[in-house]
């Protein structure tokens, strides 16, 4: 560990760590599949603003995709481990945020090139944090699609500054990474949805395998009473719900996303998404309403409003 006195990693190591460039290709399925991992057509088979991620009648290749589903360009790259020197418990890992910027509509299939490199890495005493960034590319023309930032929290792995002042360092300006405080006023707009009890099920075969959302002796030994959900399952439950009630179910209206996990959902519990519209910007607060707790938060800038706003 290497909060236990690992003198082995070497931050400034780290931080220039090259990681092998990587494909993801997906496929209409992959994108279907993906809508309905996070919630689509659950309440509504024939949902008007969410059967195009499903279904086309000119063919599946017309089909569109949530901006959320670039977050699994990134499944499998830059993996923490080739970092060297970098010692954890994988039971301990925590997904702390997710930042998203969408540059350009994304493709019902496609295969796409990722760039990564290491965003910033902080010290925290017991525990360290890590931020990875991956550009996504279009292969066949060149062109950038999406930039997703998540950072990483390493119970247990902190202590490796090798003086006083805590190691903290970030490529990207501060203002990225701010998270707007819920505002006291009622919300714009509330949206309720409840997840099925195999939710995580289903959205693990978008790719994310971590036993913590199937297994439920891992999920024991990582202190849960049962699987968990996956964050980012929850995070595209509450983008879906600004699409539907704030930018008239057109998914394009989405410039970039930041969201910050707080706390764990299990699968068949009741989301509860707050909005809150500050111009271009919505703020947004997901709450489980079976234990009144808030689990998610953050915010999505738009690059337009509805007409109907």
């Amino acid at each position: 560990m290497a909060g236990s006195g690992n003198s082995e990693f070497d931050p400034e190591l780290a931080i220039s760590h090259k990681f092998p460039e990587s494909l993801y290709t997906y496929t209409e399925r992959d994108a279907a599949i993906y809508a309905l991992g996070i919630g689509a057509c659950s309440k509504d088979a024939v949902d008007d603003k969410e059967l195009k991620y499903v279904y086309h009648e000119d063919g599946q290749k017309f089909i569109q995709v949530l901006p959320t589903f670039s977050t699994l360009f990134s499944v499998g790259v830059a993996q923490i481990e080739q970092l060297p020197g970098l010692q954890f418990d994988p039971r301990l890992l925590l997904h702390g945020q997710q930042y998203i910027e969408i540059y350009k509509p994304l493709p019902s299939h496609g295969c796409i090139l990722n760039k990564a490199s290491v965003a910033g890495l902080h010290d925290k005493g017991k525990a360290t944090i890590i931020e990875l960034e991956i550009v996504s590319y279009e292969k066949e023309s060149g062109e950038r699609l999406c930039m997703n930032r998540f950072s990483i929290y390493l119970r247990g792995a902190g202590g490796f500054s090798k003086s006083s002042q805590p190691y903290s360092y970030s490529s990207y300006r501060s203002n990225q990474s701010a998270f707007p405080k819920i505002p006291k006023s009622r919300p714009f707009a509330v949206f309720e949805e409840c997840t099925h009890a195999s939710q995580a099920l289903l959205y693990r075969l978008s790719g994310d395998y971590n036993p913590l959302h199937s297994d439920p002796k891992f999920a024991e030994a990582a202190g849960f009473s049962r699987p968990i959900l996956h964050g980012l399952c929850s995070l595209g439950f509450a983008v879906r719900a600004i699409i539907k009630c704030i930018c008239g179910g057109d998914q394009h209206k989405i410039k970039s996303i930041s969201g910050r996990f707080l706390l764990h959902v299990y699968p068949g519990e009741t989301l509860i998404t707050e909005m809150w519209l500050e111009g271009l910007r919505v703020i947004f607060q997901v709450k489980v309403k079976e234990r009144n707790r808030a689990v998610l938060s953050g915010s999505v800038n738009l690059n337009r409003l509805s007409s109907s706003l």
